[in-house]
């Protein structure tokens, strides 16, 4: 015997249905449907996902970063006691326009420090910007420090120019600001204060 579904039903025009075909079809359609809203419905999912997983990579990056300043803290702690440290600052004056191309400095007769700016690192400078060139231990007591600054005048003349300083370390940190003036004849002005 068979089923009534699978029995063609024939017209006088010769075209023929098939029912089972029919409920096949029908059940495509509805898989193709299904298909699409799940479709649909998955970059929804994915995107809260994403989203959520981006807002966990910012709060660890958040988290590395105060470690890695807590760190760097502990580390200056560490080799620079307050007691023996010295912090040596580079600013310029408002308005310079000459271009700085290196700043060295001198402690007791030793080199211990020699920066060659960028233009980046100038153009910061000149908008205020304050660059800490070094930090070291020093005992306690009368000290020299030769400063030498070159660059480029706006006339186009070369300038380099060598300050010697003398300043008095206590048994608290001690921090000094090199200010970089205006031009003055063939070089620039060149002072030493107390940050």
């Amino acid at each position: 015997m068979t089923s009534s579904s699978s029995i063609p039903c024939c017209n006088r025009l010769g075209a023929c249905r098939f029912p089972g075909l029919h409920l096949a079809r029908l059940f495509a359609l509805v898989l193709l449907c299904w298909a699409g809203l799940a479709t649909a419905a998955a970059p929804e999912i994915s995107r809260e996902q994403m989203k959520g997983l981006d807002e966990q990579v910012q709060e660890i990056k958040a988290d590395v970063l105060a470690i890695a300043a807590e760190l760097s803290q502990l580390e200056e702690r560490l080799l620079f006691p307050s007691s023996t440290q010295l912090s040596v600052f580079v600013s310029l004056e408002e308005g310079a326009s000459y271009r700085l191309d290196a700043v060295e400095v001198q402690l007791a007769g030793r080199p211990v420090a020699h920066h060659i700016y960028s233009f980046k690192e100038l153009e910061a400078l000149q908008k205020g910007g304050v660059q800490r060139l070094f930090t070291g231990n020093l005992p306690s007591g009368e000290h020299e420090l030769v400063v030498t600054v070159s660059g480029k005048l706006r006339s186009g003349a070369d300038f380099r120019r060598s300050e010697n300083f003398k300043f008095t370390k206590g048994v608290e940190p001690k921090m000094v600001a090199i200010s970089l003036g205006q031009p003055d004849g063939d070089g620039i002005g060149v002072a030493l204060g107390n940050w």
